[in-house]
């Protein structure tokens, strides 16, 4: 496929084990330089999956979402949420809630809902004092490097989710569905084929099956995309699983996910995954007032640990329905 060419005035740099690198020169302000490359960036981020732009100097959520307004054809906002986020106004949020000293396994984001964010947005509004990264690995050589019959099996089943909605872990049911009315989320889970239960606590256990390898909507290529490995419990650390079964019991998990069928994925096949996610991993440092433009298709995106303080700012972008990743199997939707 080809690709349009970028504007003279972008000056791509690549290098080995990073993402494609954009130095902006912005003296007219991060909008202004947003709206005059808008056409440009969003060729590039089709053309290498995600681009790192640095020189803007992004300082606060405002001139933030005005850049991410301006680079999207619409700011989407977050439901069946894992974990609290802050928003901010005009569709941004901080980053996911997550311990600094643990890494984030790469994943898809929103990959479960039949709705999700074709591009993610990132700015660095303060950069940590080591790791921190937002590291990013091509799902089609990811999908390439893993064994076929493991791809044939999750391209036959697809995965299924399970989660158990909680006060305790995680984002609450109200939060993640964005409404405290119970009958607004069964309507919710009918509209988007996902099975649920009430608890006798008050708690919600929800189940929902989804293609593990789709299509690319613009490119056609074939994607590994999916949150099988991130948002299984064999990625959680070894302390967090211990504690959680010992309160919950193997069954009562606030997430796992399994294959298709039903079946437990083992903690060989999640090892797997995120030894080959490892391996096509590209990484760049963040500096105060940088931009990352992330296909959500093409690019999956993980967090490194770190020490210090790290805001990073996120918008979901540019919607993409399910049904319009043009599956090559007859996994369920």
């Amino acid at each position: 496929m080809s690709f349009p060419s970028p504007s003279p005035l972008l000056d791509v740099h690549r290098s080995p084990g990073a993402p494609a690198m954009l130095l902006a020169d912005a003296p007219g302000g991060a909008g202004r330089w947003a709206a005059e490359n808008r056409d440009a960036l969003r060729n590039l981020v089709t053309q290498y999956g995600a681009i790192m732009v640095r020189g803007l100097g992004l300082r606060d959520p405002g001139e933030t979402a005005t850049v991410f307004r301006t680079l999207a054809t619409g700011l989407m906002a977050e439901r069946e949420a894992f974990a609290p986020r802050q928003v901010h106004p005009e569709g941004v949020y901080s980053s996911t809630k997550w311990p600094s000293n643990q890494q984030m396994c790469m994943h898809h984001e929103l990959s479960y809902t039949l709705e999700f964010p074709g591009t993610m947005r990132f700015a660095c509004l303060t950069a940590p004092s080591s790791g921190g990264a937002t590291t990013v690995a091509d799902a089609p050589s990811v999908l390439g490097a893993l064994p076929a019959d493991l791809v044939a099996r999750f391209e036959q089943e697809g995965w299924l989710l399970c989660r158990i909605y909680n006060e305790e872990i995680g984002a609450p049911w109200a939060e993640a569905f964005g409404t405290a009315d119970p009958r607004a989320v069964e309507d919710y889970c009918r509209a988007n084929a996902i099975e649920f239960a009430w608890q006798p606590d008050g708690g919600l256990r929800t189940w929902q099956r989804r293609l593990a390898v789709v299509q690319h909507p613009v490119t056609r290529q074939r994607c590994w995309f999916n949150q099988v490995a991130f948002l299984n419990e064999w990625t959680l650390d070894p302390d967090v699983r211990e504690f959680l079964v010992d309160t919950y019991g193997p069954d009562g998990l606030p997430f796992t996910t399994r294959f298709g069928n039903g079946d437990p994925i083992g903690a060989d096949v999640v090892e797997l995954l995120n030894q080959v996610y490892t391996a096509h991993t590209l990484r760049e440092p963040w500096q105060a007032g940088d931009l990352m433009l992330v296909d959500n298709v093409r690019t999956a995106h993980s967090r490194e640990a770190f020490t210090g303080s790290r805001e990073v700012l996120v918008g979901l972008a540019d919607t993409v329905r399910l049904a319009d990743c043009a599956p090559t199997a007859g996994a369920a939707r």
